[in-house]
């Protein structure tokens, strides 16, 4: 979808069509909205959206008039479309796809396999019965989208944090090295005309994890396995800095052939600062050419999954931010902004999963503990952050959850009853610092009130 001065030289006839495709109402438009001002550089400007906050007419009004590429939340999700083993559920899903075609907004699916937010009956299959689940899973989703979706983020977060560079031990993984692979194989016979993109977090500069996806995708270019994109998550915050590498990495990805897009964006910055990285951010995506598009998770602060920080675009009434007008204007070809100080200090925050519910703390000694809640119809995921106030070698979070709650699925913690405690690699918290586990479950989270003990 990218055009260039000189196509448009060339080819006046299809300005039109082309104008149509990418969202693009008008050249005044342009200057005033982020998904025409990003359309008129061939690019998108996306966020993430749920089903249930459509009706709210703030956040639709936002959505309708700022972004030109929607990315459901969790309703193309595993578990969100398969609740149960070859019974496919579509409604939510369906009525997003619905809103984008309403409203000449494009589609990006998320996400076909993944270790987190399966099924519990995906989650107890293991070996031939999982990959053949997953197979299956990918052709019926794929299929029922075929044609509607820009791009697949097909697998999703599949590498391991810290220094090695290696593969996540998950389900999928052990069902041997070859699954990812396979998943992209299956979603191109199901939907040939999509994108097809790999999906990570914690990737954002040269480091060891995205020297191993890039590898991955070198080898997956060589061999002939379908992957035309690899997407970005850019969950930006001071564990997971802003780095001064942040474009090269993009361009050594786009150097391999493939498509690279900003999937997830979100900064936990302030003021000034989170508005000088969110310019930054656009800028490198307009530098390199192949660089398609951006997408924020979320519309306004209070819908983002870490909704303590402030991290989005617009305040929780609606109201655009100084991070607002730094984007538009760097998408317009505005002054430009030194990126915030660059850290090497790594990030202890786990694989995201969105959040619509604020945070609740509950303190100990040594301790604190904050909650961020995604709840969706029969399900939730909650994303617990332990912040040391004083260094600690060691913490338990005491969680309750309401009665009907079942857990499913739970990662970076270990479970006795209401108690949560660390595993081995994060239970050293330097002072001021924090890290973060989460868990999977059906029914209703309800309001959570965790306690946190240090030792």
């Amino acid at each position: 979808m990218r055009r260039t001065r000189t196509r448009i030289a060339v080819v006046l006839a299809g300005t039109a069509a082309l104008a149509t495709a990418i969202g693009l109402a008008s050249t005044a438009q342009a200057a005033t909205t982020l998904g025409a001002s990003a359309a008129d550089k061939g690019r998108y400007f996306g966020t993430a959206v749920a089903n249930y906050k459509l009706s709210d007419a703030t956040y639709s009004g936002i959505l309708d008039r700022e972004f030109n590429m929607i990315t459901p939340e969790n309703e193309m999700k595993w578990d969100a479309t398969e609740p149960n083993q070859g019974q496919f559920s579509y409604g939510s899903a369906d009525a997003i796809v619905a809103h984008a075609n309403a409203h000449g907004q494009r589609m990006r699916g998320h996400a076909l396999a993944w270790y987190s937010q399966q099924p519990g009956w995906a989650q107890n299959m293991s070996g031939t019965a999982l990959r053949n689940a997953m197979v299956n899973h990918i052709t019926n989703v794929a299929g029922h989208y075929k044609g509607k979706i820009y791009a697949w983020d097909v697998v999703n977060e599949a590498f391991a944090d810290g220094g090695s560079g290696g593969r996540r031990d998950s389900n999928l993984q052990r069902t041997g090295n070859d699954w990812i692979e396979v998943a992209f194989q299956t979603a191109r016979a199901a939907d040939p005309g999509a994108k097809l993109c790999y999906n990570d977090y914690n990737t954002d500069g040269i480091n060891a994890k995205s020297t191993g996806v890039y590898n991955m995708v070198k080898d997956f270019k060589s061999r002939g396995v379908p992957i035309d994109c690899v997407g970005f998550q850019s969950h930006i915050n001071s564990g997971s800095p802003l780095t001064s590498d942040y474009q090269a990495n993009l361009q050594r990805f786009a150097d391999l052939g493939v498509d690279v897009q900003i999937t997830e964006l979100d900064i936990a910055y302030s003021g000034t600062q989170q508005a000088s990285a969110y310019a930054t951010v656009t800028k490198a995506c307009l530098a390199v050419s192949r660089c398609t598009g951006i997408t924020v998770w979320g519309i306004r602060d209070s819908d983002s999954w870490r909704s303590s920080d402030n991290p989005l675009l617009f305040d929780g009434n609606g109201n655009k931010k100084a991070a607002y007008t730094s984007t538009l204007d760097a998408l317009n070809g505005g002054s430009t902004s030194s990126p915030p100080p660059v850290s090497t200090s790594p990030s202890r925050s786990t694989s995201p999963s969105p959040s619509t519910s604020p945070s609740n703390p509950g303190g100990g000694q040594g301790c604190t503990a904050t909650t961020s809640v995604n709840q969706w119809q029969g399900g939730f995921v909650v994303t617990v952050r332990v912040t040391a106030g004083s260094t600690i070698n060691g913490w338990t979070v005491g969680l309750a959850l309401p009665s009907g709650a079942t857990v499913t699925n739970s990662w970076n913690v270990t479970r006795s009853g209401n108690n949560w405690s660390n595993v081995s690699y994060n239970g050293h918290v330097n002072a001021g610092q924090y890290t973060e586990f989460g868990f999977q479950g059906t029914g209703t989270a309800g309001t959570l009130t965790p306690t946190c003990s240090g030792s």
